[in-house]
């Protein structure tokens, strides 16, 4: 009896070892759904990164050189680890991993840099996938509901992935299709990561890393609601229609589920490629006015904002029918909205920066949160040094000829940043776990727009400042008119709107005046130098 059940036994085990085999060689069957080889995953490469900075920097004098170097060889193979994880685990993993990459000038430039390629390495769907979302969302097969489908996705994104298809009355549409996992497994992955950071806590007290659970908490559910991004590009649109340089693409509701969002298809080239804009004839320095314009008014005026301006979500075009440049928005999930109060305080902050007022600067600062680190606060919003926030970030233009001589300076500044954000980092997260949720996105898309701006080689501008200042004012003005019934005193905001936007125009006229005057200065000294053959 005893030889029989050993023999059932054997005979199971070989069949079960043969199925998961087959299963697994044609992609049935994923390690990745298993709970058990997830969490191990994530909490073995947290055990490997924890013993590696507790261990590697143990007998090194702290701050000498040797102490850095080894510090920045310890972050490197820690982002690397950090990197494969995301990878591995997927989903929830590479939205959060996509997220600390963008954070440029906050985190140390080996984790950054690394976690950076996230954004092009993630998981793709198969097209059995594909269909069975559209099946199970819109109760039809693709060929009842499509003339036509490409099989192989635009571009694919941690928790979706955006197809070409033809509708049957001839309308191009893209097709975005949630990953069929992520829903299931979002939850499960933020409690994970939770019990992680508290454990990392335990271990390194200086480091505060819970809002980025916090935040991955409370936006991944608007993320996978797909209905709740086609609600957020139409409000957008709407917004800022008086812009017309701004394409939203219209959403097609009545093909469009949680999983599921159908919109119209709208060509272009990534904002980041200036290539693509060299062949179309479209100008950098006019795109970056325009990125400035646009989120400006997002941030100080209406309170709601795009946070997700990575290169692969906003594109250029020039109009098929006016030929006109147009930026092109995508990707309408993850918005900020921000309340009167945060932006009213974050309008005065940057008149201050602007204006050079420092004691506003600090006032402000402090009302956000900051509290006594309010300089690393400042540096961190603006991504320069405190001795430039001292002598006025928008004080001067910058010329042609500028651009060209002093980009040794910028990199030296630039690196001079990157270097405080390592030499900082137990500040920085302090200051992160202590300002109000509504910053941390606001940081983020700061730094994906200036990454943009660095990509396209734009410099932030005397022009760009002003173009902020102007949107705070008008912010400023709307505010008290409403919180004010009488005719007279509202008649009295509106001249003193009027007279300070009068006066940045004068401001922004004579800079433009003084930059004319030095490139004619410079043209006459070339001509002087290097007169024409005979």
């Amino acid at each position: 009896m005893a030889r029989r059940a050993l023999k059932l036994a054997s005979w199971t085990s070989m069949a079960l070892a043969a199925s998961g085999f087959y299963l697994y060689r044609n992609k049935y069957l994923d390690l990745n759904d298993f709970g058990a080889v997830r969490v191990g995953r994530a909490v073995a490469t947290t055990a490997v990164i924890s013993y590696d900075y507790l261990t590697s920097l143990r007998s090194v004098p702290y701050g000498s050189e040797e102490y850095l170097q080894l510090r920045s060889k310890v972050h490197l193979r820690s982002a690397r680890r950090l990197c494969e994880l995301c990878c591995a685990n997927r989903g929830t993993f590479i939205k959060v991993g996509q997220h600390l990459g963008a954070l440029d000038y906050l985190l140390p430039e080996e984790y950054t840099s690394t976690l950076k390629v996230l954004h092009s390495q993630a998981p793709q769907s198969s097209m059995q996938e594909v269909r069975q979302v559209i099946r199970e969302d819109l109760g039809k097969e693709i060929h009842d509901l499509f003339m036509s489908f490409d099989d192989a996705p635009l571009g694919a994104a941690s928790l979706a992935q955006v197809h070409k298809a033809v509708l049957h009355d001839g309308r191009t549409v893209a097709v975005k299709v949630q990953h069929p996992k992520v829903q299931a497994q979002s939850s499960k992955d933020i409690l994970l990561m939770e019990a992680l950071v508290l454990a990392v806590k335990q271990l390194f007290p200086e480091f505060e890393f819970m809002w980025l659970v916090d935040e991955a908490k409370k936006n991944l559910p608007l993320e996978l609601d797909f209905l709740n991004e086609g609600r957020n590009a139409e409000k957008v649109a709407q917004m800022l229609k008086h812009f017309d340089f701004l394409k939203v693409p219209q959403i097609y509701w009545e093909l469009s589920t949680k999983r599921v969002l159908l919109m119209e298809f709208v060509d272009g080239g990534q904002v980041n490629d200036r290539d693509y804009m060299e062949r179309n004839k479209i100008d950098v320095n006019e795109i970056s006015r325009h990125l400035g314009k646009m989120y400006s008014e997002m941030i100080f005026v209406n309170g709601f904002v795009h946070c997700d301006p990575h290169p692969g979500n906003v594109l250029v075009r020039k109009c098929p029918g006016t030929g006109k440049v147009e930026i092109v928005l995508l990707d309408h999930g993850l918005y900020q909205v921000l309340t009167e109060e945060f932006r009213l305080d974050y309008c005065h902050l940057w008149q201050s920066l602007i204006w050079t007022d420092m004691k506003s600067v600090k006032k402000y600062s402090q009302r956000l949160g900051a509290g006594d680190l309010y300089p690393l606060f400042t540096c961190m919003l603006t991504a320069r040094s405190w001795d430039s926030v001292n002598r006025g970030i928008g004080q001067t233009p910058v010329t042609a000829t500028e651009r060209k001589t002093d980009s040794k300076q910028v990199n030296k500044q630039d690196s001079e940043i990157r270097n405080n954000a390592a030499n900082y980092l137990p500040q920085i997260s302090r200051l992160l776990s202590l300002v109000p949720r509504q910053m941390l996105l606001i940081f983020k898309t700061n730094d994906l727009l200036r990454g943009i701006e660095a990509a396209l080689g734009t410099r932030a501008s005397a022009t760009s400042f002003l173009n902020m200042s102007r949107c705070c004012i008008k912010a400023l003005a709307a505010h008290k008119k409403k919180n004010t019934h009488s005719f007279f005193r509202r008649a009295q905001i509106s001249l003193s709107e009027a007279f300070n936007l009068w006066q940045i125009n004068l401001h922004e006229l004579v800079l433009r005046v003084k930059g004319l005057r030095l490139a004619s200065w410079v043209l006459a000294l070339l001509c002087w130098l290097l007169p024409a053959p005979h």
